[in-house]
Order: structure tokens, then sequence, then C-alpha cells
């Protein structure tokens, strides 16, 4: 510990003389609501020591709860390891703990911290650990420096209470960021935080390539475009699908759910939104003001928060960056998925499809199946081109413009094999909808496909242009066939 910061803590402590067994113990029962001055919070005495529980995300060590302040022992390690960014794209990453964003540390106001941080000795380089939570000199950076094969150890006293990013401040800062080493540590106030049912831990972090989004095999970081803050990636929890599909997190109707939301950056602001949700509570830039009834909520780079919400309707919440570009192509995606009742008072679902006629100044039913009227006589060409319409209508914003999907979210179209040697596959999803667990091209997916309301024409024409496109061959589809498949 820096021997300034050290007399700056136990200098004041010794002056506060009725800080003694009985105030610990009053302290340890009084109510969380009780304001604390950091003076009370230098002067907590600490009893008894344990080693720090850290876990990977999306999960969270378990609440500090009432206990009293302790020496709380942290053993991180550091890990350049590579791991997958998406299907195909492999990257090095710079870890604390071996995770994207690294291992998550909760504590408690009036803890002492000793902190070990060890380089393992495969790695490269040096690193060290700034951690927003410490005050004093480089938030701890100018005492960690360590080399690989090397451990170092500091001190600190958490005076604070809040959710604060950490970060590696070896120069240069930006690429050692860039390369995953961030991650979230806690402290809680006096008593804890209140009682939720859930609790997960995203941080979004954007990362620069060489290869372009996508670009399968192992990619280097690309500086220059870090320098113009060109990310190829904008990302939660290191990858893209890092929590969709089986990674999802969960809940069920009636449970709140906390989510601890960081941001790594290195360099981009996060607009951070669940959609279908309200944050019921936003711990602001992560400190003790409580907002109430938000819908976005800015993360800044090096900063973090928390949101709370209640789970009133069971569905598939999708958390986002919204600025939204970044979310469907460039990964910024995760689920949230929550099983319970329906409750139609809240939320109806669709109670009504009608065309709207501007012109004729009514809203006109549509039945729930189309009126099919008889197949027109098109040419393959002429079915091909109304379909590619209905397409970029109806289809484009989960399956993309060019077929591919959305990485373990959406299936794609292009090359896809699960429709290749049995086309009423494809018929039947369009025409009874589609839920459940399905492999396409090696890869697993879990989505819904809604049915679709279009007529046995329409559905041949949209088909027709998939079938037709995208290297998939050309397998005709009529509209006979898609009235043989209609349940």
């Amino acid at each position: 510990m820096n021997a300034t910061f050290k007399n700056r803590l136990i200098i004041p402590a010794l002056l506060v003389v009725v800080a003694g067994a009985f105030s610990i113990i009053s302290c340890n029962k009084q109510a969380s609501d009780k304001t604390l001055s950091v003076d009370d919070i230098i002067a907590m005495k600490t009893t008894g020591e344990e080693n720090a529980e850290l876990t990977a995300p999306p999960f969270v060590p378990k609440p500090v709860g009432d206990r009293a302040p302790k020496k709380l022992i942290v053993n991180m390690e550091i890990v350049e390891k590579e791991m997958e960014m998406d299907n195909g794209v492999k990257y090095t990453y710079w870890t604390f703990g071996g995770s994207v964003p690294g291992s998550f540390i909760r504590t408690r106001v009036g803890d002492e911290i000793e902190f070990h941080l060890k380089n393992h000795p495969d790695n490269k380089l040096p690193h060290n650990i700034d951690l927003h939570a410490v005050t004093g000199q480089g938030g701890g950076a100018a005492s960690s420096f360590v080399a690989p094969g090397h451990e170092v150890t500091f001190s600190f006293k958490v005076i604070n209470q809040g959710i604060f990013i950490y970060h590696c401040a070896t120069a240069p800062v930006g690429m050692h960021i860039a390369n995953g080493m961030y991650g979230l540590i806690l402290v809680e106030p006096e008593g804890g935080l209140p009682k939720v049912d859930k609790e997960y831990y995203v941080v979004q972090g954007d990362f620069y390539t060489k290869g372009s989004y996508g670009e399968t095999g192992l990619q280097a970081f690309d500086m220059n475009k870090a320098i113009k803050e060109d990310a190829d990636y904008v990302v939660f929890n290191g990858k893209v699908g890092s929590l969709t599909g089986d990674n999802a997190i969960t809940a069920k109707v009636g449970e709140t759910v906390r989510l601890f939301v960081g941001n790594g950056g290195p360099n981009l602001v996060s607009s951070f939104h669940v959609i279908g949700e309200i944050f019921d509570k936003v711990y602001v830039e992560g400190g003790e003001l409580i907002n109430k009834n938000v819908q976005t909520t800015l993360i800044p780079a090096g900063g973090a928060a928390i949101v709370e919400f209640k789970c009133e309707v069971p569905g598939t919440f999708i958390l986002v960056d919204h600025s939204i570009i970044r979310t469907f192509n460039k990964g910024s995606l995760g689920m949230l998925k929550v099983t319970g009742e329906e409750n139609k008072t809240i939320y109806s679902g669709k109670q009504q499809d009608g065309i709207y006629n501007p012109e004729g100044g009514v809203i006109q039913e549509l039945p729930n199946e189309p009126k099919n009227t008889p197949a027109k006589n098109y040419t393959m060409t002429e079915r091909i081109e109304l379909g590619k319409q209905i397409y970029m209508k109806t289809c484009f914003a989960c399956h993309q413009n060019n077929g591919q999907g959305l990485p373990n979210a959406f299936p794609p179209l292009a090359g896809s094999d699960y429709f290749k040697d049995d086309v009423n596959k494809a018929i039947d999803a369009v025409v009874n909808g589609l839920t459940g667990s399905i492999t396409v091209n090696g890869k697993q997916f879990n989505s819904v496909m809604p049915k679709q309301v279009m007529s046995d024409d329409d559905i041949a024409n949209v088909l027709n242009y998939v079938t037709s496109s995208w290297g998939n061959g050309k397998q005709q589809i009529t509209p006979e066939m898609v009235k043989a498949r209609r349940k």
C-alpha cells in the first residue's frame, strides 16, 4: 500500500475514539438506509478474514448481506489466451481471471482488501490493475505493475459504495483494455443491497480487428482502427452470442432482476436498453443516486450502472446497445428469457392484424387466414422478383439482406442445410411458424419464427427468392405446394 495513503487511513481511525467493538456491532445491525460518512467507514475495524469469491460472467458472487467488515483476500491471475470472438473468429484476449470481462469482485464498505495480482508465466507482457474503487495513486496501478511469472501484493480499504470498473493501465493503455482487460468490483453499502431474485454481470466492450466483422481466422488487434474509434465488434461479455441461445440469462415471472452493467470501452459509450422492459431503478453511473422508470441508461466507457426491474410477463427480452447498428451489425445483443404465466392485462400479444388503407380512411379486417385467390401464372423470374420485395419487407430484419442471419439469434438462409434436402421444412416454417431448437449448418438456434399471414402465392414467391439466392440452388416452390402444407 502507498505509505501516504496508508497514513491517511490510519490517522483518522485513531482519532475516532468512539469506534470500538460496541460501535462495530451497532453498525452491523443498522439499517442499510443509514448514511455513513467516509470518516465513519474509514474508522471501521475488520473482524476476521476470508478469500474473496470470484466469478466469471454472467454470474456474480453471493451478496455480502449484513456481515461485518473483513479483511478480504483477492487472488487474481492475468491470463493471455486465445478464445472465440464469433463463429470461426479467434482472438488473443488478455484477461483478468481467464474471462472477458474479468472476474467479478464483491465487497462492502469498510472491507480491507489484500490484492494478489499474478501474471501467468506463459504470458508475453507485463500488466497491472487500476480499480476505480480504490482511493489512491493510479487506483492501484502504481503498486501493481507485474511481469510474467511474478506476483505483486497491495492493499486498500473500500470507502465508497457503488459498482466500479477495473482495468489494466499498462501502456499502451488503450490496447490493453481493447484486448479485454477490464471487469467490475461491487462495493455494497452497510447491510448490503436490497435483496432481489436474480443478479447478472454484463460488460460491453468494443474490439478492433485487422479483418472486418465476421472474417474468420485468428484476428490481430488493429491500433489504427482503435485510434479512429472504428470498432469491428461491439459486444457484451467479450464475444458475439455470449448472452444468446443457451447462454441467455433467465428469470421467472414475478422475479426482480438486477443487472450489474459495465462498459470497458475503450472508446464507445453504451446506450444500454432491454427491449420490452422499463428499469424500475437505475443506480445512476453506479453510485447511490437512484433514478426510476428509465428506458435507456447511458454508461460511459470506464463506467458502470446497476439496473433493476421486475419481470411482469414472460418472453424473450433483448439486451442491446441502443446505438442500434452496433447491436444488429456488430454483436451487442443479449437475451433474458422469462418464463411463467401470461398476464393479458399487462400485455395482450397481437389481437388484430388489419390492412391500413389511408385513402379509404378505414382499417379493414384481415381474416385469420389470408384469402387465397387462384394462383397466378407468374414466370419463375417474376416470382423471384416479387419474392425479393416481400423478403426485404418481412424477412430482412432477422435474416439480413445477404441471408446470413444473426449469429446465435436467427439462423442463416444462405447456404442453409436445414431445408436443402426437404424444402417442406422451409414452407412449414413460414406457413405454421417455428419454435424450439434447430441446427443449421452445424450451429444450434433456439429462437421463434412467427407464423406469416400471407397468401400461398406470396409465400411461394418469397421462398423461390430464398431458394434461388445465396448458393441455395433452385428448388421451385408452387402455390399448390404451400397450400398442401397448411394445417
